[in-house]
């Protein structure tokens, strides 16, 4: 019982800063806390998790296993903020209605999604933070 009142909290506090967003940032956490880079990077590099390397390079290996579709997130911290991050993750739609890049974790009003997702985050409050912190932290030379 304790776990799913957990888990409630955490489902509510994601809904509320998704409806904070504002402009082209999400400042507040989707989670009452930080995430953590380590695990951040291997969810990026994880393609059973995420997809985020079908569409982007970086400072990852395997680099002929790497997308060019979207922009290279080798120093992305340095062009954008934690809270740019999240929204560009959480609801890439907010900013660009054309995009073609997947909604991580907002699911109402989207169009083009497959059965076994409709109504379901790809990633998690917490995965989010967590790819959040590690892309924050990937700074330019």
């Amino acid at each position: 019982m304790r776990r799913s009142a957990d888990a409630l909290v955490v489902v509510l506090l994601g809904l509320l800063a998704v409806a904070a967003a504002e402009g082209d940032t999400m400042e507040a956490p989707l989670t009452g806390g930080s995430g953590s880079p380590a695990r951040g990077r291997q969810i990026v590099e994880n393609r059973q998790v995420s997809t985020c390397l079908l569409c982007h390079s970086g400072p990852f290996p395997e680099p002929h296993l790497q997308g060019n579709v979207g922009p290279s997130l080798d120093g992305v911290g340095s062009r954008l903020t934690a809270g740019e991050i999240r929204l560009r993750l959480v609801d890439p739609g907010k900013l660009n209605p054309n995009t073609v890049m997947p909604s991580f974790y907002a699911v109402d009003g989207l169009t083009r999604v497959g059965q076994a997702w409709q109504g379901k985050p790809v990633l998690t409050a917490q995965q989010i933070e967590d790819v959040v912190a590690f892309l924050a932290a990937l700074r330019a030379p």
